[in-house]
């Protein structure tokens, strides 16, 4: 695959998995040899990633929304830099609801290998999301 496709493949997670939820796209998008590099030991597979979004980030911020601003491809991985945000009127791990909107900023490496993502390489701003929500 070149880079431009893989860069779909990047896009169309975003926006159907992480964005509006779709179990279907996940496990079509998910090669099943996938690592999380990102995520800790013992959840580095697909089922910790669909969970992170369906289960902690999607009930606390129910109106999710991702904004992609950059992806930069070479070879077989795709680089994105973006936001998930979305209003927290649900539980975020331990944090109960403010009303407020918040915004994740996320900077992913993802491997594509036969058109689906078999790795994973990740930063974002949650820690300090969490941080700043427990101090109000």
């Amino acid at each position: 695959m070149n880079t431009e496709a893989n860069k779909k493949i990047v896009l169309r997670f975003n926006k159907e998995v992480i964005e509006q939820g779709n179990v279907d796209s996940f496990h079509e998008l998910m090669h099943p040899d996938f690592v999380n590099h990102s995520a800790p030991e013992g959840s580095q597979g697909a089922a910790g990633m669909i969970y992170t979004f369906n289960q902690i980030l999607r009930p606390a911020m129910p109106d999710l929304k991702v904004t992609v601003f950059q992806q930069i491809a070479e070879g077989d991985l795709v680089t994105t830099r973006k936001t998930i945000s979305g209003t927290m009127t649900g539980t975020l791990l331990v944090i109960p609801p403010t009303g407020k909107e918040i915004h994740i900023s996320v900077i992913d490496i993802v491997r594509i290998k036969d058109g689906k993502y078999y790795e994973h390489w990740g930063i974002n701003t949650l820690p300090t999301v969490l941080d700043t929500l427990k101090k109000q």
